[in-house]
């Protein structure tokens, strides 16, 4: 089969291997679309995943694919079903896996971090980390359901209620999926915040009530003004750097939930103005992973109630996976899928 090795920083290698044995509880998956996260441009520039990236690796745990094999114990899933994959393996045994909060487990491992994932023509998956779609989905679509369920976990956090304004600052693939999931928890205005054009009619075409230029002088003024309220009642930022951080304060209003959604770089800093954390009475929080929410993801994808079709922006090819990280870099694309 045809897989594309990550070898190390900045260097991947396209190469003809053995297609995977399973074990009695594997699976076997034809891989067929593999989006390209954040995390996948953080560990090909040498940054750390979710989890130790120890090269040669497959990279790629935003995917689908077709079952073509199961072992001899599987009992939940059969040959010819459609499936998308949740990555995160956690031990069960620590602290946190037994205090229910295993995204923060001590020693867990990823599909296509630690362990071959979506870059490949085929992949191993153990049975309990496969997820059956509609059968009529797209495999692309079917993809999306690792973020999606890393999403929903920060919706979770982020604590909508029926009729909060919110404002969601990043017009990427994630906050194009919080903003369409903040409509569905019930908000009565959603704002985008988001400098590129091609991204902000986007997010008006997927519900967005309002979207608007962050760099543009009197922004804050501006939101209030179309919020007909001082600030919003949840800011949910998806772009990861420190322009993006100080206007989710900026914009939160008294009481408001801050979630600091996105992957940041590794050493990235913000000072923060203590006295509006006290005096807004505040709540910030972060997000990590996706736990046990993978099934209500795809439970959405199967309704039908989500609208990938603006964020799917450009496909590549296993030959072509440094084109794909270096688009899914570039101001030109929403979201970059790897057809395996």
């Amino acid at each position: 089969m045809k897989a594309s090795l990550f070898m190390g920083k900045g260097r991947f290698e396209v190469k003809d291997v053995e297609i995977p044995h399973i074990g009695s509880g594997d699976i076997l998956v034809r891989n067929k679309f593999c989006g390209v996260c954040g995390t996948d441009v953080h560990i090909f520039h040498g940054e750390p995943g979710s989890a130790d990236v120890n090269p040669p690796v497959v990279l790629g745990h935003e995917y689908s694919g077709e079952v073509v094999e199961i072992g001899e114990n599987v009992r939940s899933i059969r040959v010819g079903d459609h499936v998308t994959i949740d990555p995160n393996i956690y031990c069960g045994k620590c602290r946190f896996c037994r205090n229910g909060k295993k995204q923060l487990c001590e020693s867990m491992e990823a599909i296509g971090v630690t362990r071959d994932g979506g870059f490949a023509e085929y992949s191993v998956v153990p049975e309990s980390q496969a997820f059956v779609l509609n059968g009529k989905m797209p495999f692309e679509i079917g993809a999306m359901a690792e973020p999606l369920a890393c999403c929903i976990h920060g919706i979770d956090l982020a604590d909508i209620r029926a009729g909060d304004r919110v404002v969601i600052i990043g017009g990427g693939a994630i906050g194009l999926i919080m903003l369409q999931l903040a409509k569905l928890s019930g908000a009565s205005k959603v704002l985008l915040s988001e400098p590129n054009a091609k991204r902000r009619e986007a997010g008006l075409h997927l519900g967005a009530d309002y979207a608007v230029d962050p760099t543009k002088p009197g922004i804050y003024e501006e939101v209030n003004s179309l919020l007909e309220a001082d600030g919003a009642d949840v800011v949910i930022e998806c772009v990861g750097n420190t322009p993006a951080v100080d206007s989710a304060l900026k914009f939160a209003a008294k009481g408001a939930n801050i979630l600091l959604f996105s992957v940041p770089k590794v050493d990235a800093t913000y000072n923060l103005q203590l006295f509006d954390i006290f005096k807004k009475e505040l709540t910030i929080r972060g997000s990590f992973v996706n736990p046990d929410t993978h099934q209500r993801a795809v439970d959405l994808i199967n309704s039908g109630k989500l609208n990938f079709a603006p964020i799917i922006t450009h496909t590549f090819t296993l030959d072509e996976l440094p084109e794909a990280i270096a688009m899914q870099m570039s101001d030109e694309s929403i979201k970059v899928v790897v057809k395996a």
